[in-house]
């Protein structure tokens, strides 16, 4: 398998614990072609990390601004990283 062309690491602030938001970032990732793992984190922001191409990233990003309809995303603060080929799929943290 190809080393994928982009990561992304991703710290989603708002609303976004215990409204099905990491299962909502597993769809969105699997839509994009994306591959890595979300998780959330103990002062209430979720986590992210992903690789695949610059635009499935891009699209991934998009729909985590927006988030599911249970949450609200104030703010996703993403720094860009160069992929490593590490992950097989998109999973919750410890699964992909």
């Amino acid at each position: 398998m190809a080393v994928p062309e982009a990561r992304c690491h991703a710290f989603v602030v708002g609303f976004v614990q215990g409204v099905g938001f990491r299962y909502f970032v597993v769809d969105a990732a699997a839509q994009a072609g994306a591959v890595g793992w979300v998780r959330n984190l103990p002062d209430g922001r979720v986590e992210l990390v992903a690789e695949g191409s610059r635009t499935g990233l891009d699209a991934l990003l998009a729909r985590v601004r927006r988030g599911p309809g249970g949450g609200r995303v104030d703010r996703v603060d993403t720094v860009w990283e160069e992929a490593t080929g590490e992950f097989k799929r998109f999973g919750l943290e410890g699964t992909a």
